[in-house]
């Protein structure tokens, strides 16, 4: 009797345990792959690598025949020589994307003239100011243009299309002027196409208009006269790097060897080449 009474106790143990197996199985089934621990700055120190995710373009990064350069590739270069540590660059031409990889801990830090607003704010970090821009209308010239004079009053934008990059930094500007103006403006999000590439299409006369940083707009005009680039979309902004919520120390150093970037002279070298 004592023995039947033992094996179904264990037995009964056995099922409880099984079933409980399963349940935690489907719990972590239902709750996904655990996330990471939040990387900063100590994490990234003892792995001896930052790494970092910006556009593919002459103010990010690129490659020509043996030449590697960029606005922001050369202040990367010069933060690796501060730090000591390695930096990987990641190009990416989706803002959209950079931020989810960044959430994700792909990245450590968006290397981009981002336009920081509230809403932006809210879910990330911003670096100190890393340049002063705005944004700008990309038009012809009148006389690349058939003698049309270039729009002048933002007015006039009522009902025209204007083309930007997906998830371009401009599409929170463009949607509060159709606020300003009382009118609807066709914005056009290009996924296949860079601002650069969409100034080329401007220039070609295959779009009409483009909205773009103004730096941009300026060195590809050394290379299109034919583009005008004289009307203003937004005020002058702030524009930043962006970090995680969680690398509150990585945002200080950030801004600790921007301070000694500006201080040695070695930000206004690398602006200059890139902005003048």
């Amino acid at each position: 009797m004592r023995s039947a009474l033992f094996s179904r106790k264990l037995l009964l143990l056995y099922l409880f345990l099984l079933l409980l197996a399963v349940w935690m199985t489907g719990l972590l089934i239902a709750l996904g792959p655990s996330a990471p621990p939040p990387r900063d700055y100590e994490d990234i120190r003892r792995e001896g690598i930052l790494r970092i995710v910006t556009e593919y373009n002459q103010t990010g990064y690129y490659l020509s025949g043996d030449t590697t350069g960029g606005f922001q590739y050369e202040l990367c270069r010069a933060i690796a020589r501060l730090s000591g540590m390695e930096v990987l660059m990641y190009p990416e031409m989706s803002l959209e994307k950079s931020f989810s990889g960044l959430s994700g801990q792909h990245y450590d830090i968006i290397a981009q003239n981002i336009p920081v607003t509230g809403e932006l704010k809210a879910s990330f970090l911003f670096t100190e100011p890393v340049v002063l821009n705005k944004q700008i209308l990309v038009q012809r010239t009148a006389a690349a243009n058939n003698g049309v004079q270039p729009l002048r009053n933002q007015l006039y934008l009522a009902g025209k299309t204007l083309c930007v990059p997906k998830n371009s930094p401009a599409l929170l500007r463009l949607r509060n002027l159709q606020y300003e103006i009382g009118d609807s403006i066709r914005i056009v999000e290009e996924p296949l196409y860079s601002s650069e590439q969409l100034i080329i299409l401007v220039a070609r006369g295959d779009i009409e208009y483009a909205v773009c940083d103004q730096q941009i707009a300026r060195t590809a005009q050394k290379q299109f006269p034919e583009i005008d680039i004289l009307t203003d979309i937004s005020f002058m902004q702030l524009q930043s790097w962006a970090v995680r919520k969680t690398s509150p120390v990585l945002l200080d150093s950030l801004n600790h060897w921007f301070h000694i970037l500006r201080e040695n002279g070695t930000y206004d070298r690398i602006y200059r080449t890139y902005y003048r």
